[in-house]
């Protein structure tokens, strides 16, 4: 796989939940990261002493930021809304040259900042809330 655009690497959320999915406006920076916790059965019959763990077992999850420019634009107050009516609509990440992870997420965080002479900022800070589905490009 060749080297990809930063820029490239989509937030998108269902704006009317339908469906209608659009990248959320203004962002910099996003990443993604997926996580499995490790069951640990290791015992005293263990070879060599070594830890062994519990294939596909433990939870899974994946947790999403971004952060970027505030543009008050109809995705700001769409992630606004989600975060303070505490529901968990769904979302996709385009992954570049990679494919589209998709599900349900919870904004678990949205920070804003400003300084006297520069733009208006803001972080936001989602956490999975169910199954994930991936599509490969």
């Amino acid at each position: 796989m060749a080297a990809q655009n930063g820029k490239d690497l989509l937030i998108k959320m269902d704006m009317t939940g339908d469906g209608l999915f659009e990248t959320v406006a203004g962002l910099r920076a996003t990443r993604i990261s997926f996580n499995a916790e490790t069951v640990d059965v290791t015992s005293m019959e263990s070879a060599g002493g070594w830890r062994e763990l519990l294939g596909g077992s433990g939870v899974k999850s994946a947790s999403i930021s971004g952060s970027g420019v505030f543009k008050d634009d109809a995705t700001d107050e769409r992630a606004r809304q989600i975060f303070f009516d505490g529901i968990t609509p769904e979302f996709q990440v385009i992954i570049p040259d990679f494919g589209t992870v998709q599900g349900a997420f919870q904004i678990t965080s949205i920070e804003y900042a400003g300084s006297h002479n520069g733009e208006a900022t803001y972080e936001m800070s989602l956490a999975s809330a169910g199954a994930l589905t991936f599509v490969a490009a």
